[in-house]
């Protein structure tokens, strides 16, 4: 099984996909003309604008439920493994995927919002929703949204149980199977309530849990701060393989940096734009930016944290592609949260492995939150016009086991199994977002016109010549009718 999860990766991660994925972004970047630093201000300003409806959720509210996903193990697992096999080279290529990628999030979520339906009184709408849309290709729709209904479903809640369980498990002695007891249980309460509920954990945990963990980074960042210039050094140097000792691996740092990073911050995977369409918005470029910050939230700052907790205190290995070790900072320590906690642990001993479990509960937890709602509106494409009782009964069933699963299931195999989950969306959703960027890059114009004039901007896709977003033609003005 392993092996054959190993080849599936060797085809979806080439070297080739992993340029493909910087070159998307950097094309958007352009395109936009760098909208990630022409529209920063808007962006802070639009995260708290806006209400929730009926129908919708708010655009702080849709922020936190795409954070729940993005903000999860891959930020401090997925950041120490990066580090192990790609030096510390690979936090800059994160930082690189994070600043073109956040061109990547504006588009594929304001096609989401574009294309979006009201179904059974709720906003629906992602990849699967602007594919068939936009493009007109059902078969690609259903291609996608299989995928992301296996990913969300099957492949990827292991990944976060399992970091779950193994943080506790480091710094509690807690037993892997109550740990995916607990899991079940909590979880169960919360997917049962719906996206709404999903929504009020999401804007209340997902906050908290980012600025302590940040605020902890700090504590470590200043006790070490004399390591700073010597730090940043290293990580330029190590990027661009002009380091001696980690020269040799500057294509690992290049792949797992921007590897982990779209897997830690979802730029252009397709996952944003599923809680980028639950927003109650007026026009879809103000959700685009919305989700385009947080990929900033999550590498720029909660992926940093990470990083810089682990290289300013030298608590990592590092090592060959012979597995002989660069660097060796921690003998024997597997590659993942046992580097962050190591880190903390060495400026606030008996904090650190109490304090990393504590944070990987919460982040992976969410994350789960997050996969099970973009599951849920994957089925909902799929059930269109039928009944979806029955098969949102059986997904809640299928990811309570796979959460449960990965909790007891060895570490490696959670990882394998998610970079084909991960790959996969990745694939499908960069092919259908270069094929509609022209609709999202309209809509960006018509926003930044209509601001210039002092409007609060309104969207009407017939004057832009944008066909097929029947949500906006038919329903929208009603709707606000009757929310006034």
């Amino acid at each position: 099984m392993e092996q054959f999860v190993s080849s599936l990766n060797s085809i979806l991660w080439s070297t080739p996909v992993i340029y493909i994925c910087l070159g998307v972004g950097l094309l958007f970047s352009i395109l936009t003309r760098f909208l990630q630093v022409r529209h920063i201000k808007e962006m802070v300003r639009l995260m708290f604008e806006g209400k929730s409806s009926k129908a919708g959720v708010s655009s702080f509210q849709a922020l936190a439920i795409a954070l729940s996903g993005r903000v999860g193990t891959g930020n401090i697992a997925g950041t120490a493994t990066a580090i192990a096999f790609g030096g510390p080279g690979a936090v800059f290529w994160m930082w690189a995927i994070a600043f073109i990628g956040a061109s990547s999030a504006f588009i594929e979520s304001t096609l989401a919002q574009i294309y979006k339906e009201k179904q059974d009184g709720q906003y629906r709408g992602g990849p699967a929703y602007y594919i068939e849309k936009g493009i007109g290709i059902k078969w690609f729709a259903i291609l996608f949204a299989v995928s992301a209904l296996l990913a969300m479903s099957v492949l990827m809640p292991g990944i976060q149980s399992n970091s779950i369980a193994a943080g506790l498990d480091n710094a509690f002695g807690m037993s892997t199977t109550i740990t995916g007891i607990i899991l079940v249980i909590l979880l169960a309460v919360i997917i049962f309530g719906g996206v709404k509920r999903i929504a009020t954990v999401a804007q209340y945990v997902v906050p908290f849990m980012a600025i302590g963990y940040i605020l902890v980074s700090l504590i470590i960042v200043i006790a070490n701060i004399s390591e700073l210039p010597a730090v940043l050094g290293l990580i330029f140097r190590s990027a661009f393989a002009l380091d001696s000792a980690f020269g040799g691996i500057v294509g690992l740092a290049i792949s797992w940096g921007v590897k982990r990073g779209i897997y830690s911050n979802e730029a252009g995977q397709g996952t944003g734009p599923h809680a980028a369409a639950a927003a109650e918005v007026s026009h879809p470029a103000k959700q685009g930016l919305v989700q385009a910050f947080s990929v900033y939230i999550d590498t720029l700052f909660v992926c940093s944290a990470t990083a810089f907790m682990i290289l300013f205190t030298g608590m990592y290995n590092t090592e060959r592609a012979d597995g002989s070790f660069i660097i060796s900072g921690l003998p024997g320590v597997e590659a993942g949260p046992g580097y962050t906690q190591a880190a903390i642990e060495s400026v606030l001993p008996g904090f650190g492995a109490g304090f990393v479990a504590v944070s990987l509960f919460f982040f992976a937890f969410t994350t789960i939150m997050a996969y099970y709602y973009i599951a849920e509106t994957n089925i909902a494409y799929l059930t269109k016009g039928r009944s979806s009782k029955w098969p949102m009964f059986i997904l809640k069933l299928v990811l309570l086991g796979t959460t449960y699963y990965g909790a007891v299931k060895t570490a490696g195999l959670a990882w394998a199994l998610g970079d084909v989950g991960l790959g996969l969306m990745v694939w499908l959703n960069l092919i259908a977002i270069l094929m509609l960027a022209k609709p999202a890059l309209k809509t960006l114009k018509d926003y930044e016109n209509q601001k210039k004039q002092g409007l609060d901007p309104v969207f009407d896709p017939e004057a832009l010549g944008i066909k097929n977003a029947d949500y906006w033609v038919k329903e929208y003005k009603k709707d606000q009718d009757q929310a006034s």
